[in-house]
């Protein structure tokens, strides 16, 4: 008799069918468009292969496109089927790793030449004709020794590199067959390269192998794939967007900020751009005072010996500025963190002191790899809007609770919605492995309480205590990774914190860190580009310009200016002796919110005529209305209609 297994679906239903049935099988059971997305398939909680055969009892999901997962196999599935394209183009290229990203998928390559953007037309040509062939994604385990022995004889220091750092040699490996290409990889993949349907190469940047700067520079190629023409059409529509919203080209055209050689992936802000910071800073001062918090201030440049006793020397010390100061090695800080415990144990704590917020809007040094630096989205010199609040283990739950309502309530005045992640303990932590599942099991406690939805990210935890990580999606449906919520056990437990309970026993507190805008620079960069340089009022630099329609009318165009500047409107008065037209254009060019236009009527009736930016003539105002409409639209921190 046949033996039958339960295979229960997202929806809660449950259903027999025979053992060693596949996802394959299981997708085309449901229905032939179910079968024609199907990527691959979750089997309790683990991503395989639509053919892999299901033996017992499971839980299962089958991914399309249209989930997260399915996305990840489809854009790794690709960036195999592009080397291959670049091997029969390239004979005896050599590969690095190949992953899927956020958006798309890249392989870092050696060939014997640069690449150019002619190659990329030429190595899409060939994937499009591998695609055709559509090849199976073939399987195949091995042990070490045996793949070591396949990539000697093809050459390729790079996997035998990876290969020789495998800690145990009794591992099992896995090589992947599509057509005559084979590459060393985990998986999984797509049933057939038939699936890649629409795909576009972006573009070609250095990198270095492992991200060394020692190693040996490699090329890496950016790519782009969906199974359906009219999502690529309008992932090339946004691209076109998001180049024209560009931070660094708006920063430098808005004079908000600039890049210089003299010192590499560190911000020059102009006066506009502080302008802008200024604001958030005080927005964000006004936010903490009314919630208990209290403002720190420490130093950047520490001894070693934090670092050791922080655990960020073995952890982290590769991304900190290391130097020498009278025989004894300090560094920059990267965090905050260590020296709030030292603020914490300056006096001794009551447990009626918690819970105790600190917080600190502190400079860090971040030695980051060249190759991952991107304007302000990633820097070496950052400004952190960050806390550390000391608790007790019956606070958890409800200063977390008042941290997702501040966050929240803080993205949703930018127009964010925001999403939410628990990022669980990575391979290279520290400290004992329980705090770590209470820890954990306390965030997963917090947002469940919460209603909020989130997803597991496995492993991507801080190496001191797992994390909420908050990402938000701006104007043109792109997701930026900002704030973080860290509950840490193991910071009080190294710097040996404590508290005085109600029975006059010490105890032992616990650490959240937690960081709303994630940096300031990263965050204004991230609101330049949502809000393409046309900023909300109350952020704007610039927020009134007055525009008098000629000479004559400069004594009255002053009068204006001096009542905006007397309610603390940022307002400029445009005196130069051109044409009005021309001065809106300009102006426009700037995105500046309102202009004022005033001439004869203006002048008799004490009215301004009033232009909002992109949206044109308001009409006429009297001037004491806009006045106090302009600053009830600052003070409410209205966004643009």
């Amino acid at each position: 008799m046949d033996k039958y297994i339960k295979i229960k679906f997202p929806d809660g239903s449950i259903k027999d069918f025979p053992a060693g049935i596949t996802g394959e099988e299981i997708a085309k059971s449901i229905s032939h468009r179910l079968f024609d997305d199907a990527v691959a398939i979750k089997i309790n909680g683990k991503i395989k292969e639509l053919n892999f055969p299901i033996y017992e009892d499971a839980e299962i999901q089958i991914l399309t496109f249209d989930d997260e997962e399915g996305r990840e196999v489809y854009w790794h599935s690709s960036s195999h089927l592009m080397a291959h394209a670049i091997e029969k183009l390239f004979p005896g290229a050599k590969f690095g790793v190949g992953p899927a990203i956020e958006n798309g998928f890249y392989y870092d390559v050696d060939v014997d030449r640069k690449i150019t953007p002619e190659d990329l037309v030429e190595i899409e040509k060939k994937m499009a004709e591998l695609a055709k062939e559509a090849k199976p994604f073939i399987r195949k385990e091995c042990s070490i020794d045996e793949a070591i022995e396949f990539f000697n004889k093809k050459g390729d220091q790079y996997k035998l590199e990876i290969l020789k750092d495998i800690d145990s040699r009794e591992e099992q490996v896995s090589l992947y067959e599509e057509g005559d290409f084979v590459d060393l990889c985990r998986g999984p993949h797509l049933p057939d390269a038939g699936k890649i349907k629409y795909f576009k190469l972006l573009s070609v940047a250095g990198s270095f192998w492992k991200g060394d700067p020692n190693n040996k520079p490699m090329q890496r190629v950016y790519g782009i794939s969906f199974p359906k023409k009219k999502l690529l059409d309008e992932y090339l529509i946004q691209l076109e967007e998001a180049k024209k919203r560009d931070h660094r080209k708006l920063g430098k055209e808005l004079e908000l900020f600039f890049f210089h050689e003299i010192a590499p992936a560190a911000p020059f802000w102009l006066p506009k751009g502080m302008i802008i910071f200024r604001e958030l800073e005080k927005f964000l001062r006004e936010t903490l005072d009314k919630q208990g918090y209290q403002e720190i201030s420490t130093p950047i440049l520490v001894k070693k010996t934090l670092w050791e006793k922080s655990g960020h020397w073995d952890h982290y010390k590769e991304n900190m500025f290391i130097l020498e100061v009278d025989n004894e090695i300090y560094s920059l800080k990267p965090m905050n963190c260590p020296e709030s415990t030292i603020v914490y144990k300056s006096k001794l704590r009551s447990y009626r002191d918690l819970p105790l917020r600190l917080s600190e809007i502190g400079r860090l040094h971040r030695n980051e790899i060249s190759g991952a630096l991107g304007g302000m989205l990633r820097v070496r010199q950052i400004t952190m809007d960050d806390a550390h609040l000391f608790v007790r283990p019956d606070q958890i739950l409800e200063e977390i609770t008042k941290l997702l309502k501040l966050i929240n309530d803080f993205y949703t005045l930018f127009g964010f919605s925001p999403s939410y992640n628990l990022s669980t303990r990575p391979e290279k932590a520290m400290g004992d492995i329980n705090l770590w599942n209470q820890a954990e099991e306390a965030l997963s406690k917090a947002l469940e309480l919460n209603n909020i939805k989130f997803k597991i990210k496995e492993g991507e935890g801080a190496f001191y205590g797992p994390k909420i990580d908050i990402q938000i999606k701006d104007a043109i449906g792109r997701s930026w990774q900002t704030a973080t919520i860290q509950l840490d056990f193991q910071m009080p437990e190294r710097f040996e914190l404590e508290y005085i309970d109600e029975n006059d026993e010490r105890k032992r507190p616990v650490m959240i860190h937690r960081a709303i805008f994630g940096s300031f620079e990263r965050f204004i960069g991230i609101l330049t580009e949502h809000f393409a340089g046309y900023f909300p009022t109350w952020l704007s630099p610039i927020q009134v310009v007055v525009l008098p329609i000629s000479e004559n009318f400069i004594d009255y165009g002053k009068k204006v200016y001096q009542i905006l500047f007397d309610n603390n409107i940022r307002v400029e008065l445009d005196q130069r002796n051109e044409k009005i037209g021309y001065k809106i254009r300009e102006w426009e060019t700037q995105k500046v919110p309102y202009m004022l236009i005033v001439g004869e009527k203006e002048f008799q009736n004490n009215s301004v005529s009033v232009r909002k930016h992109k949206k044109g003539d308001l009409g006429s105002f009297d001037l004491n209305h806009f006045t106090q409409l302009i600053l009830n639209e600052i003070k409410t921190k209205q966004l643009h209609n």
